[in-house]
């Protein structure tokens, strides 16, 4: 659905490159048809070395003329960087992976019958295992929901929701790799203490996440039925996590999320 199309990309961070290399790497569009905006000069000057895209400094620049346009920029930054985009792209999809800006943020500075879906991705995109959630504004048709999907399959999988609940995502997935590490991090200390070495611990404790989550993504037992098939009667894993219950760890990744979700809506000016 890329094939023909010219695209410009605004904002080149992690977010931005990884998306770049998904779309390259997939040879779902050639390096010639992006141009990338930003405003740190060495970071363009990575882009263009790695991918061979083409680099500008003026965001205008970077959009003008193009038939699909990816903001991956601060949401702090939106308002502003939108102000300096009104008109200079009517015609082109608008997909935003700035956390908490809502579709009609972007509809009511671009233009009335701009066409925008909202995404939200992580960090994992960086390997192609990134997890996405996708909503569409008021003017995006089917087709514009599909390339966007395609382009997150590219670099992880995608799911659709409804925009209300996209602060839900952030708070889930989008910042959910942060809270993993933590816990990769904890598991990596006990390891420690428990003699192993730190390398060890670490394999040890990111492969048995890895693992886990794989179980959870074939979809045939639900994650309480594989925690129980690990859990015997008076065993090893049962002591784990009684110890576990007793700091809630339950509750604490529950107000994590509840967390970052009201943060998400903060960001949005909805609270």
């Amino acid at each position: 659905m890329l094939e023909g199309k010219k695209i410009g990309v605004v904002g080149g961070g992690k977010m931005g490159g990884a998306l770049i290399e998904g779309m390259i790497s997939r040879g779902m569009v050639g390096a010639s048809a992006l141009t990338v905006a930003d405003t740190d000069a060495k970071r363009l000057g990575e882009l263009a070395k790695a991918y061979g895209v083409r680099v500008t400094a003026d965001n205008r620049e970077a959009v003008q003329g193009a038939d699909l346009v990816i903001l991956s920029v601060k949401p702090q930054n939106m308002a502003e960087v939108l102000s300096g985009l009104a008109g200079a792209a009517s015609t082109a999809l608008f997909i935003s992976i700035a956390a908490g800006i809502s579709t009609a943020f972007i509809e009511e500075r671009l233009g009335e019958g701009v066409r925008v879906v909202r995404v939200m991705p992580n960090l994992p995109a960086l390997i192609g295992e990134g997890a996405a959630a996708l909503a569409p504004g008021a003017f995006a048709a089917s087709a514009d929901l599909e390339l966007a999907r395609q382009i997150f399959t590219a670099v992880g999988i995608a799911v659709e929701v409804e925009e209300s609940l996209m602060d839900a995502v952030t708070g889930l997935s989008g910042s959910g790799p942060g809270y993993a590490f933590l816990i990769i991090e904890a598991l990596v200390d006990a390891g420690v203490r428990m003699g192993l070495t730190g390398d060890v611990a670490l394999i040890l404790s990111a492969q048995s996440l890895l693992g886990a989550a794989k179980l959870c993504l074939r979809g045939e037992k639900h994650p309480t039925e594989l925690r129980e098939m690990v859990t015997s009667p008076g065993g090893t894993t049962l002591a784990g996590l009684k110890v576990l219950g007793e700091g809630r760890l339950r509750e604490t990744l529950i107000a994590a999320v509840e967390a970052a979700t009201h943060r998400s809506a903060e960001l949005g000016g909805r609270k």
